[in-house]
């Protein structure tokens, strides 16, 4: 049964996605209807306008809107993946480390959200520089928090071997990791050289990967919005198992030494149990 209390947080990262991919889509299909113009801020040799060229031109709103809402509702995915944690809806953090790697992995992606709302901000017509200062702040920081919070996912795993969802969470953030930083090296080689249209290309590639990134929380914090019970089995499963297992094994015990009584024999003990 979900609840609609905790059905709102696996909202956050579908309202990001959907916000992203959607001005993505808005500025791709402008720039197509007006003929592929070429705009001031593309190279004499660039016919792929880069992301931030259509965003600077009359369309800067949207890209100033997109990248704000995108980047709030992802953070609060953060937040609220370190929240459920914390109260337990989601499997706990077992040690100091992995709530450290969490903190850090927030941290970095406020950085990147810092980035991406003021490369949208300071365009790259008037301000190239910053705007490109703003775009690496951006690349690195949501890269740098992926990698903090695959190796929280990679120590729950420790902990919670029999959880799925964990284990297809880490693995489809670590392939996000590894994918973005051959695309992003690719898109930094090419746009210092005279291949700025593959650069552009690989911008756009670069930008719909991070959609599927985004909606990896999705995934994260979708088993919060179970029953209380039905997530604690999820979550904790074999906390749960050991302990009926060690309360059932001193319980069995118990009725043999009972049995014994009843009968005038010498009870047995209890028969020790492998944990």
């Amino acid at each position: 049964m979900i609840k609609l209390k905790y059905a709102f947080f696996w909202i956050l990262p579908l309202v990001s996605a959907g916000t992203w991919l959607g001005m993505l889509l808005a500025l791709f299909i402008v720039w197509e209807v007006q003929g592929s113009p070429h705009y001031v801020s593309m190279e004499s040799n660039q016919r792929i306008a880069y992301i931030s060229d259509i965003g600077a031109q009359g369309l800067q709103p949207l890209f100033i809107a997109g990248c704000c809402v995108t980047t709030v509702f992802l953070d609060l995915s953060f937040a609220a993946e370190r929240w459920l944690r914390h109260t337990g809806r989601l499997a706990r953090n077992m040690g100091m480390a992995e709530k450290i790697l969490s903190g850090l992995s927030i941290i970095f992606a406020i950085a990147g959200t810092c980035g991406l709302i003021l490369l949208s901000i300071f365009d790259t017509v008037s301000h190239p520089r910053l705007h490109d200062g703003f775009l690496l702040l951006f690349i690195a920081g949501y890269l740098i928090s992926a990698i903090f919070i695959c190796a929280e996912y990679q120590r729950l795993g420790v902990h919670f071997r029999q959880h799925r969802v964990l284990r297809a969470s880490f693995w489809m953030k670590l392939f996000f990791i590894i994918v973005e930083i051959l695309l992003a090296a690719v898109f930094v080689g090419t746009s210092f050289t005279t291949h700025r249209s593959i650069a552009a290309v690989f911008e756009w590639i670069i930008a719909v990967i991070f959609t599927f990134y985004v909606l990896t929380f999705f995934v994260d914090l979708l088993p919060a919005s179970q029953n209380h019970h039905k997530a604690m089995n999820l979550e904790m499963g074999h906390v749960d198992r050991a302990t009926a297992a060690h309360q059932n094994g001193y319980a069995a015990g118990g009725m043999e030494i009972n049995a014994g009584a009843v009968s005038g024999q010498q009870p047995k003990p209890p028969m020790a149990q492998n944990y």
